[in-house]
């Protein structure tokens, strides 16, 4: 009898540790979680995770008890992972996932609660992307505004870096939540993005389904660390010196490795960006190719890994940088950066960064910021023009999504003017004789004149260039580190109160002494 005890506890104990073996073997991947937003139809959700090779993995979505679909897949090894497309299910929710396992005759059991489907948004960049509503403008009042926000769903990425391309997050700070108080200011520069909650915030205003936000940003990071190897490899990027501007991680690669990568079996809607800060000074000749690369990266890595679920050119839109003060940036490399973030064309989208958007921010300038101003506190404007690119690009609602840019150009020679078309209606806020500046050039010497604003009607503007008195060259409006003060800038669109960017363009076919007489399509210099 001792010894038939003896070999079945022996055989229990075995057994024991073969299933507690299995059962730390199956999981779900790390942002697979209570509260979480899967995306909705068209697209299919994508759930995944870790399990013991060669079992049979069961997915079930169910709604009030009841099964809604059920998915079947197996372990793969090496990788010991398994992944199942859920059909495209409508907005709304609340369901559960159950995932079990099946290896020979043991089981075991996983469940997320309180699932919502809607439209899943990942929100990326540095030290403004990181910013927490708790450092912004009435913050106390944006904290409190969660009640009517249930299904504006957060997440936020652990700060990691990583060698490698890693397959899942090293850590998450903030799982699925929905939002309070406490998780949307915890501290500065932690938890939540104050841009991202907003944009999501604004988006539900107009959608009135769940959004799911996804935090992953670091302050101080130029976009090499965001960039996967290829991308840079495309664009020729070497490996640098850390500047003045960049306190994060600088390295080629490591945050795409350790804090996108691993994201890139989800199914996304979009992303949004805000980022630039820290390539002032750091491979600025090169960001107008590697932010469009960048987009690139991460449209075809994202499609690929979701199975062709994320839309292969998915919305991406950007925060255009604002303005700060610092002695050690260049007097050139604000606008330079922000010239480069539309691949040198002004806007978006362009043929090299199609189904993109962009927030004009130069205007919204803090030089009073307790962050310093390279960290403007009105993020609710950043946001709200946001979400106006992105019902507009990603949601097809017709509106105006951005300022007046200038189509065209005729040189008035006898008036000593030069006439701008602009391709909407444009409002002058103010006068200034200074924004706009002419290049004017003898005996290969240029020089940069200011073009003072003259007479104007609904779409013209009419630039007095009588300062110039030998070849005109080119034209830019708002090409100063701060063109303007908060919300002062000269030219915005008449009804939604949307800054004119910045541009700068060629004027073709001039000779010495402007002489010649003609209109131009503009040519982005």
């Amino acid at each position: 009898m001792v010894a038939l005890g003896f070999v079945f506890g022996l055989v229990l104990s075995l057994l024991l540790r073969a299933d507690a073996s299995a059962d730390v073997g199956f999981r779900f991947a790390s942002y697979i979680d209570n509260y979480m937003v899967l995306q909705k139809e068209p697209a299919g959700a994508v759930i995944w995770g870790y399990g013991v090779s060669g079992a049979t993995v069961t997915v079930t979505l169910c709604q009030d008890q009841e099964t809604v679909m059920k998915k079947v897949t197996s372990v793969k090894a090496p990788s010991n992972s398994w992944m199942v497309v859920l059909d495209p299910v409508k907005p709304g929710g609340p369901y559960e996932v159950i995932a079990q396992q099946t290896y020979g005759r043991m089981n075991f059991t996983l469940r997320v609660h309180d699932v919502l489907f809607g439209d899943v948004w990942l929100c990326s960049g540095q030290s403004n992307m990181q910013m927490t509503v708790s450092q912004i403008f009435n913050a106390t009042s944006e904290l409190s505004d969660t009640a009517a926000y249930q299904s504006v769903r957060i997440l936020s990425v652990a700060l990691s870096q990583a060698l490698q391309e890693l397959e899942d997050l090293a850590g998450v700070d903030l799982r699925w939540s929905k939002p309070t108080s406490e998780n949307l200011g915890h501290g500065d520069f932690k938890y939540t993005s104050a841009v991202c909650w907003l944009f999501g915030r604004y988006l539900y205003d107009t959608l009135q389904y769940p959004i799911g936000l996804i935090a992953s940003s670091w302050a101080g990071t130029p976009i090499e660390a965001w960039s996967s190897g290829r991308s840079l490899k495309a664009c020729g990027v070497p490996r640098f010196i850390p500047s003045d501007f960049e306190t994060g991680p600088s390295e080629n690669s490591v945050l795409w490795n350790a804090m996108i990568h691993p994201l890139h079996n989800m199914t996304l809607k979009g992303v949004v960006w805000y980022q630039g800060e820290s390539n002032v000074n750091v491979n600025r000749d090169l960001y107008n190719c590697t932010f469009p690369a960048l987009i690139e990266d991460w449209r075809q890595t994202f499609h690929s890994g979701s199975q062709g679920q994320t839309e292969r050119f998915f919305p991406f839109g950007f925060v255009q940088l604002s303005s700060f003060l610092s002695g050690a940036t260049s007097s050139d490399g604000l606008p330079q950066i922000r010239w480069h973030q539309t691949a040198d064309t002004g806007y978006v989208p362009n043929p090299r960064m199609p189904n993109t958007f962009m927030a004009v921010a130069m205007d919204l300038c803090d030089r009073n910021s307790p962050y310093g101003s390279v960290h403007p506190r009105d993020k609710q404007t950043v946001a709200y023009r946001l979400h106006l690119g992105a019902r507009a690009v990603a949601y097809g609602e017709k509106l105006t999504f951005q300022g007046p840019l200038p189509q065209k150009m005729e040189l008035l020679a006898d008036k000593g003017l030069l006439n701008l078309t602009y391709s909407q209606q444009i409002q002058v806020q103010r006068q200034d004789d200074k924004i706009f500046e002419i290049s004017c050039c003898s005996d290969q010497q240029c020089k940069w004149l200011p073009a003072p604003m003259d007479t104007l009607s609904a779409q013209t503007l009419a630039l007095d260039i009588t300062s110039c008195h030998d070849m005109l060259v080119a034209v830019r409006y708002a090409w100063t580190a701060w063109p303007c003060e908060y919300k002062q800038c000269p030219l915005y669109h008449p009804t939604s109160t949307l800054p004119a960017p910045p541009f700068t363009a060629f004027i073709t076919n001039q000779i010495p002494g402007y002489l010649s007489k003609g209109a131009n399509d503009l040519n982005a210099l």
